[in-house]
């Protein structure tokens, strides 16, 4: 069975600093035309730093389109044509004030595939160090260590509803869930 649609013409409604969004002219599989509104998004990385086996960094920070301060793991936006891998080791200094020694990469998640081409890359970081937080300009934020069965409770009673922190945290103990 084909799934694929074609693309008939494409234009940019809006191209801002942090995303762009187009529309799409389709033709689906079975020839019927359609459109499509696409975010293009640079992507980012999300970071499960491990303090010890029983210590995770969790970050507090106001998330505007919510209206509400979230509980989350600390993450970042790719630049353009940015690695992930030296993204990922940017933003957990920047949000934490901690560097890592050791790295494990825990694959990506499409984060909302229906309208956008978000891809955030995972990451397992261990063996921390202190080196002093340096959020962005603008960027309130506040870093707290957790113990991982506290955080796990927190996902399972709704408390944590991020849903890239609580794809990484599954990633990385995911039997423990």
């Amino acid at each position: 069975m084909n799934f694929e649609e074609k693309t008939l013409n494409s234009q940019i409604v809006y191209d801002g600093k942090v995303m762009t969004v187009i529309k799409d002219d389709v033709e689906v599989a079975d020839g019927h035309k359609s459109f499509r509104e696409v975010v293009l998004h640079s992507g980012g990385v999300v970071i499960l730093a491990q303090k010890d086996d029983d210590t995770v960094l969790l970050v507090k920070q106001y998330r505007y389109p919510l209206k509400q301060t979230v509980l989350e793991l600390p993450a970042g936006k790719l630049e353009p044509d940015e690695d992930p891998d030296r993204a990922a080791i940017r933003e957990l200094e920047e949000e934490t004030g901690y560097r890592a020694k050791t790295w494990k990469s825990l694959g990506y998640i499409n984060t909302t595939p229906g309208i956008c081409t978000e891809k955030l890359y995972l990451y397992l970081a261990k063996d921390l160090t202190f080196s002093g937080a340096h959020p962005d300009v603008g960027e309130i934020i506040k870093c707290f260590e957790y113990k991982i069965k506290d955080v796990i409770d927190m996902i399972n009673t709704g408390v944590i509803n991020d849903a890239k922190t609580i794809c990484t945290i599954a990633r990385a103990f995911g039997k423990s869930l």
